[in-house]
């Protein structure tokens, strides 16, 4: 058990054109988590925000999650490219907690 890290992962979701709901996608980044050996400890949502810096006009907001979890050291490289081709994803940010 003393190869398990603690992590914190930041999502900021597009939800233009998305049917799901934010529960409904947050339960699917939890069952993927769990399915490559993860176990989340924590999730928040940090609701919708403005962005400082806006890229494209159309997508000046986003909805931050942040979800907390501890798994193995190759458990981040899986997850994020899993979560590739989702396009209600718009970045993530992983942190490693000491």
């Amino acid at each position: 058990m003393s190869d398990l890290r603690r992590y914190t992962a930041s999502f900021i979701f597009d939800m233009r054109g998305c049917t799901s709901t934010v529960d409904a996608i947050v339960e699917k980044l939890s069952g993927i988590i769990s399915s490559l050996g993860g176990q989340t400890s924590s999730i928040k949502n940090l609701g919708q925000k403005n962005f400082e810096r806006v890229a494209n006009r159309k997508f000046s907001s986003g909805i931050y999650i942040q979800i907390s979890f501890e798994g193995k050291s190759n458990i981040v490289s899986e997850m994020k490219s899993k979560l590739r081709l989702d396009n209600t994803i718009n970045r993530i940010l992983v942190e490693a907690d000491r």
